[in-house]
């Protein structure tokens, strides 16, 4: 009998008892055995639990074809993106039409003052153009593609290109000539993502990663020679950090960074000589989180340092680049609730990252005066950044910018003069008008007091937010100081246009309000993460927004730890639930530091191995131990067997355990992805009509 033919049963995993016990506490795990992931039992249930999925939604298919002909409707299939300058090209990339992988190009500048990036038309050929590297031929004959490292050296002579085609986030880093489109003998395999060429083009730098999936090693390619013969720049023994590395703007230094979520280091390397021993910016202290960028002013080399040592919110400083360590000069102090990001340098001036009033601002940073201009934007709720600016002395500033309401767009900001020029707003077909939704900034109250930001957006036409109860999706993440910005989505529209509010609780633990806000929400005080979010969800319902049996809510990976998490504090407040690669074993994985980045994830979560009270602390909130006998809403949870990052075993064992007190509760795991879902475009749109479809389903929204 094959698993379709039995998909109208609800799978049941077998129980068979594992016991799990630390500090005491004895507890019984009765489905540890769907970790095998190679256990051909364990793929039946898995395939068994997708028949069931399959065969409870088929009377979504109209629905989900629909939202899918409405995201491509919508979507300008074929497309150029703006052409980004570097060296003596242009370069962009390609869609077209049909083709799942965009296409990276480049074209020739029309003389070596040309700052203006070419207006390019699908329908036209450009003249010069060069493809450098089609995805859709790349991907032929697998079932995955992701790209991991793409650059091109100084010169334009030579691309690098890393491909992952499991999902597992393991790259091959290959090398093509670009004046005869051949590939050369140099083949690293087994890689993280993030390669770079050094500034001469003679070198490839690139790391690797442990068994636990940590990248803890950098390591110097040269051209021509074999892997064996890689030198090992820098390498990381202690477990609980990240190790990355890459140039600077000025290509003066590689900066090798690691770091925690509470501490970070940084040491450079002379980029014209590269087997020179790193030197140390700051040594670590525990708690200090800093990131350095190079700059030269008055003739010398220096370094702006953002730290956070005694400055909550970060302080920013200026160094000699030849003693970090020397005198420190304050050039932008530290305001409590003001969040600096970051600073990018250039030849002539900086660009400074901050966060106010729970949104991002850019600002101007005068080298001479250490003066901040910010940029102004005239909408409530918005998200704004730097865009590709890899050239060192540009007049223009390349800027994103978009909205709930306003397609992402693309400006390059003239510094002399102050104007913007805009490049281009992403198209949305079928008539889309942004007067037409509206988008908009409220306030819930939680339990203790504090306020927790809310952004709403919807459509007009079916009246003011708030004047009647509507289908409501609210979303929410909430670790890591990760913020959820005001972005627009195509997908979202097919929501909006069906009466739908999307609203996104911006709960502590994330970063919209501050350092202090990511601290209130972490460790010891995770769970004001999920009681905000319930809060949230209360305000809503209280002040006429929707009703519990309009809402269903959404979160993904740490966010999914969220849904989990409140699905158990007040199941009555919702319709449904959608867990997208949930974070819902949580306990479990952070108790083994064989599994991939636990002994990372201390920092955030606490150590519950060797920490009696944060064992008991997770024990209280960790969504697979606290699924209770009570009446759940219904519950999709979507996985992937090769994600790394959060394992198809947690969602699976949740499920399972969900099915014991009679939850309404279905999975879907894509056999071939990895922690980002299924790979190419269409596919992307199929699988989240499939969601949409779901949650519109469960808000009573299909028919809408």
């Amino acid at each position: 009998m094959t698993a379709e033919d039995t998909a109208s049963i609800a799978p049941v995993a077998a129980a068979r008892p594992t016991v799990r016990t630390h500090h005491g506490d004895a507890f019984e795990d009765r489905y540890e055995w769907l970790r095998a992931k190679e256990d051909a039992e364990v793929i039946a249930h898995l395939e068994a639990e997708n028949a069931y999925t399959r065969e409870r939604t088929a009377h979504l298919e109209p629905l989900r074809a629909q939202i899918f002909d409405e995201i491509k409707g919508r979507t300008l299939e074929t497309d150029l993106s703006v052409p980004s300058r570097r060296g003596e090209w242009w370069y962009y990339s390609r869609t077209r039409e049909g083709q799942q992988y965009g296409i990276q190009c480049r074209a020739p500048l029309a003389a070596p003052d040309d700052w203006t990036p070419p207006s390019l038309s699908p329908d036209t050929d450009v003249p010069g153009e060069q493809i450098l590297l089609d995805g859709n031929v790349e991907a032929e004959g697998h079932d995955f593609f992701s790209l991991g490292s793409f650059e091109v050296t100084n010169d334009g002579d030579r691309m690098l290109y890393g491909v992952d085609v499991a999902g597992d986030e393991r790259y091959t880093i290959r090398v093509r000539d670009l004046a005869t489109g051949e590939n050369l003998a140099d083949e690293i395999p087994d890689t993280f993502a993030g390669a770079s060429f050094s500034p001469d083009g003679r070198f490839i730098v690139y790391t690797t990663v442990d068994d636990a999936w940590r990248p803890d090693t950098v390591w110097l390619h040269e051209l021509g020679t074999g892997v064996d013969s890689d030198a090992k720049l820098f390498h990381e023994p202690d477990e609980r950090y990240w190790v990355g590395a890459g140039f600077t703007r000025s290509d003066r230094f590689l900066v090798i960074g690691l770091g925690s979520s509470i501490t970070s280091e940084e040491w450079l390397v002379d980029a014209a000589d590269l087997r020179s021993e790193p030197r140390i910016v700051w040594p670590r202290t525990e708690g200090v989180e800093y990131e350095s960028e190079h700059a030269v002013v008055d003739g010398e080399d220096v370094l702006y340092i953002l730290h956070n040592q005694d400055a909550l919110d970060f302080e920013l400083v200026r160094v000699a680049a030849s003693d970090p360590s020397g005198e420190r000069t304050v050039v932008v102090a530290h305001t409590p609730g003001e969040r600096l990001l970051g600073l990018s340098t250039f030849r002539d001036w900086g660009v400074l990252g901050y966060r106010r009033g729970g949104l991002p601002r850019l600002g101007l940073f005068d080298y001479a005066t250490n003066a901040v201009d910010e940029l102004d934007f005239d909408e409530e709720l918005y998200a704004v950044g730097l865009g590709g600016n890899p050239e060192w002395a540009p007049p223009l500033l390349r800027i994103g910018y978009g909205s709930f309401v306003t397609p992402g767009t693309v400006y390059d900001y003239e510094v002399a003069t102050g104007e913007r020029h805009l490049r281009k707003r992403q198209p949305v077909l079928g008539g889309y008008e942004p007067g037409d939704y509206a988008q908009a900034r409220v306030w819930a109250t939680a339990q203790d007091g504090t306020e927790v930001p809310v952004s709403l957006v919807w459509k007009r036409s079916f009246g003011a937010a708030g004047d009647a109860p509507r289908p409501l999706h609210l979303y929410g993440y909430g670790s890591y100081e990760h913020s959820i910005e005001p972005g627009f989505s195509v997908p979202r529209l097919s929501e909006l246009d069906r009466g739908v509010i999307f609203a996104v609780a911006h709960v502590r633990g994330g970063g919209e309000m501050g350092r202090q806000w990511y601290e209130d929400g972490k460790l010891l005080a995770k769970r004001n993460t999920f009681t905000d979010f319930v809060d949230v969800a209360r305000h809503l319902v209280d002040a006429g927004y929707t009703t519990p049996a309009q809402l269903v809510a959404e979160g993904g990976s740490a966010g999914g730890l969220l849904m989990g998490a409140v699905a158990n504090l007040a199941p009555e407040l919702f319709a449904g639930i959608l867990a997208d690669v949930p974070f819902v074993d949580a306990l479990t994985t952070i108790l083994d530091p064989s599994l991939p980045l636990t002994v990372i994830e201390w920092d955030e979560w606490g150590d519950p191995l060797h920490d009696a009270d944060v064992y008991a602390y997770m024990k209280s909130y960790s969504p697979y131990e606290n699924v209770r006998d009570a009446a759940y809403p219904r519950i999709l949870a979507v996985t992937s067997l090769n994600d790394t990052r959060v394992l198809y075993v947690e969602p699976a064992k949740w499920v399972a355990r969900l099915r014991e007190v009679g939850a309404d509760a279905l999975l879907k795991c894509e056999m071939v992805a990895g922690h980002g879902g299924v790979s190419g475009r269409y596919n992307a749109w199929r699988e989240r009509a499939f969601e949409l479809a779901w949650l519109l389903d469960t808000l009573g929204a299909a028919d809408a």
